[in-house]
C-alpha cells in the first residue's frame, strides 16, 4: 500500500503518519510546504519517521501546480490523505488570504494531481465541524445537514469540500470527506488551547476562557485525540464510499473551563482564568460546535482511546517534553 499524505509534517499529519507506520506496512509519501505550523521536520524526527525507509518527503507548496519532477517522485499512489491546511481561526480573521490559497486553491491542486494518478483508489479530504456553523444546545449536525460557516477558516474548508464533491462528480475522482472536531495530542502548536493552558498554568499566567456575552457560560467542544482520527482514517480506507461525508466525533462534550481545570489538576497548579467574550469583538469564535457521529458508529467505528485517558496522557507528555510548549 502506498499513501500520499499532504501536511505530513504538521500536527494532524504526523500523527496519521505515526499510526500508519505502526499499524500497516504502507509506504508513505509526504508533501508539505513547511510553514510556521510544521516546525520543520521536528515532529517526524520525534516519532522516528524522518529516517524511516518507508517514508519519503517532498518539500513543496501544494498551492502551486505540481512540477513534472514532483509528480514523478510521488508516483502511483493508491490513497491520498489530504490533511494539509491552514487551521487557526484567529489568523483567518486577521487575514484570510493564506487560508483561501491553502484550503481552496491547494485542494484544487491536489484534486488535479489525483486525476493524473491511475492507481488511485481513494482520496480522503479532512474538513471540520465548523463548516456547519454554531450549534445550539442539544443540536448535533449530521452529514446531510446544511452548512453555514461563520468565519473565514470554516468558509475555506467548505470551499474545499465543494471542490471535492464537484471533482467526484465531474472527473470521477474517488474522494470522500471527513468532518471532525477539535483535535488534540502531542506536539501541537502552542497557539492551540490545550498546550496554551498547560504553558500558562505552569507559568502562573491568566488563561482566557471563551464565553458567552455576559461571561457566565464557557464555550464547549467535542475534543478528539489525533490517534483516534488516524484510526478513523484507517477504517475509512477499507469502508468509505466515494462522494460520501463522514463525521469523526469525540466521545463526549466538555466546556473549555472544565477542560482547563482538568488540565491544571494534572499539572498540579492552580488555574488562573478569566471568562472572556471573544465572539462580540471577534465574530467567528462560535460558542459551541457539535457533530452527530451516528453514521460512523453504525458502520462499526468509534474512538479507540477514551477522552480522559488521552488527555491525561497528552498533558503528562508535555510536562515531560516542555520544549514543545515554547516554539521559537
Amino acid at each position: 500500500m502506498k499513501i500520499l499524505i499532504t501536511g505530513g509534517c504538521g500536527f494532524l499529519g504526523h500523527h496519521v503518519v505515526e499510526h500508519l507506520l505502526k499499524s500497516t506496512d504502507a509506504e508513505i509519501v509526504i508533501v508539505d510546504r513547511l510553514s510556521y505550523a510544521s516546525n520543520g521536520f521536528d515532529r517526524l524526527r520525534d516519532i522516528k519517521a524522518y529516517e524511516n525507509p518507508r517514508v519519503r518527503i517532498i518539500a513543496t507548496n501544494f498551492t502551486l501546480p505540481f512540477t513534472t519532477g514532483a509528480i514523478k517522485e510521488i508516483g502511483e499512489v493508491e490513497y491520498i490523505l489530504h490533511l494539509g491546511a491552514e487551521t487557526h481561526v484567529d489568523r483567518s480573521i486577521v487575514s484570510a488570504t493564506q487560508f483561501v490559497l491553502s484550503n481552496v486553491l491547494g485542494t484544487q491542486r491536489i484534486l488535479d494531481l489525483a486525476r493524473k494518478i491511475d492507481s488511485l483508489k481513494l482520496m480522503i479530504y479532512a474538513s471540520t465541524d465548523e463548516v456547519y456553523g454554531p450549534a445550539g444546545d442539544g443540536i448535533a449536525y449530521k452529514e446531510t445537514d446544511q452548512a453555514h460557516p461563520t468565519n473565514p477558516y470554516a468558509a475555506t474548508k467548505l470551499g474545499g469540500e465543494a471542490l471535492c464533491l464537484a471533482y467526484a462528480n465531474t472527473h470521477k475522482v474517488p474522494v470522500c470527506i471527513t468532518n471532525t472536531m477539535n483535535l488534540f495530542g502531542e506536539r501541537q502548536h502552542p497557539e492551540k488551547f490545550i498546550p496554551m493552558v498547560i504553558k500558562s498554568t505552569l507559568a502562573g499566567e491568566m488563561v482566557p476562557i471563551h464565553a458567552n456575552p455576559d461571561c457566565t457560560k464557557a464555550g464547549s467542544r467535542f475534543y478528539l485525540h489525533c490517534r483516534n482520527y488516524a484510526s478513523a482514517v484507517s477504517f475509512l480506507i477499507d469502508n468509505a464510499i466515494v462522494g460520501e461525508k463522514y463525521n469523526v466525533v469525540g466521545e463526549r462534550e466538555i466546556d473549555n473551563l472544565q477542560l482547563a481545570l482538568f488540565i491544571s489538576k494534572i499539572v498540579g497548579r492552580t488555574l488562573l482564568y478569566e471568562m472572556v467574550d471573544f465572539h462580540s469583538s471577534r465574530p467567528g469564535h462560535d460558542l459551541r460546535y457539535a457533530l452527530d457521529g451516528g453514521k460512523m458508529e453504525r458502520m462499526g467505528w468509534k474512538p479507540t482511546v477514551a477522552f480522559e485517558d488521552s488527555l491525561t496522557k497528552t498533558v503528562k507528555w508535555y510536562l515531560n517534553n516542555p520544549r514543545w510548549l515554547d516554539w521559537s
